[in-house]
């Protein structure tokens, strides 16, 4: 058996325990505007705001900011963060407003700063969305190198939240494009360069016009076309494929997933199974695999769809299980 992502250092089911006791203590529910909509767990948290309803949602860059200090290039960092919190926000249908930053460093560094900050302009600019603020703390007994985190405010109509309740069998599953690797399992991807003796600069075994550094610093895709489904057609749920690859899907559905026409894997997923021997399976709950998000509606929109997002059909909500190919993941 070759590498894991618990022998990397990550073991998701002790994360998702340890997860499961801190959010058990969080028993207290404010009534009235602002009182909370949904539990946690979701993508998004959701608070009553009259007509409309507040979201929020929280995530970082990760180990992958090590790889871009190795690199001495920081300016993709920032649309990473932005992202992952932006395409949590959508897998809700929501729309994002506002962001805010938290960078650790061990020490200011000018040029560090001046690079995130290109980075989370870009972001923005993508998302469409203003950062209005944030925090950065010197913490040189803490930090090595720094550390990047954001939240992210969105607003949508309550009546147009999409929680995949709707979801049912026989809908059409459309799977977008990733843009790699993008911000989840580099506690695994460093292990496994490292372990395979290979350096960030070395060239891409795959494609020599580039090196192992770059392909692993492709920013986080920013899937805003998703808006213009929602809007368009009956979209009955959605999915941002990251950490722990596709057994998030069973946050939205207690219903199963077909893969039978998966998108297919960029060479950067081929290096990394191949170099590490990482089994099928360990690949396909770690890793996006190619698929960053997913849209789930009526087989009969479901072409329409896929081309107005730049996505393929990639499968079909059955009753149970997540298949890939027949490869059942679990």
């Amino acid at each position: 058996m070759g590498l894991t992502y618990a022998k990397a250092g990550v073991d998701i089911q002790k994360e998702n325990i340890a997860i499961s006791a801190l959010a058990g203590q969080l028993t207290y529910r404010r009534k009235g505007l602002g009182a909370p909509l949904t539990d946690v767990g979701h993508y998004a948290g959701l608070i009553d705001f009259g007509e409309y309803a507040l979201a929020l949602t929280t995530d970082g860059v990760g180990s992958k900011v090590l790889i871009a200090n190795e690199m001495r290039r920081w300016n993709t960092v920032g649309i990473d963060c932005i992202a992952m919190n932006v395409n949590d926000l959508l897998a809700m249908g929501i729309e994002p407003l506002a962001f805010v930053d938290y960078i650790a460093i061990n020490k200011p560094d000018e040029e560090i700063m001046r690079q995130i900050g290109e980075g989370l302009a870009k972001g923005a600019e993508i998302s469409r969305i203003t950062i209005v603020g944030g925090e950065t703390a010197t913490l040189p007994d803490i930090i090595t190198g720094f550390d990047l985190a954001g939240t992210c405010l969105g607003m949508v109509k309550k009546e147009k939240i999409i929680t995949g309740e709707r979801i049912g069998i026989g809908d059409a599953v459309i799977g977008l494009p990733s843009a790699g690797v993008h911000s989840n399992g580099y506690s695994l991807v460093r292990r496994i360069v490292k372990d395979a003796g290979y350096s960030y600069s070395n060239p891409f075994p795959y494609d020599a016009r580039t090196t192992i550094g770059d392909e692993l610093l492709t920013p986080t895709k920013i899937y805003m076309e998703v808006l213009d489904a929602v809007n368009t057609f009956d979209v009955h749920g959605l999915a941002h494929i990251t950490g722990s690859g596709l057994m998030k899907l069973h946050r939205i559905t207690g219903y199963g997933f077909d893969f039978s026409d998966p998108l297919e894997p960029q060479p950067i997923f081929r290096f990394l199974q191949e170099k590490g021997e990482v089994e099928d399976l360990e690949m396909y709950r770690t890793f996006n695999m190619g698929m960053g998000f997913v849209v789930i509606l009526p087989e009969s929109e479901a072409d329409e769809a896929s081309k107005m997002m730049g996505g393929k059909i990639v499968g079909e909500i059955v009753e149970e299980g997540i298949r890939v190919k027949g490869l059942e993941i679990r």
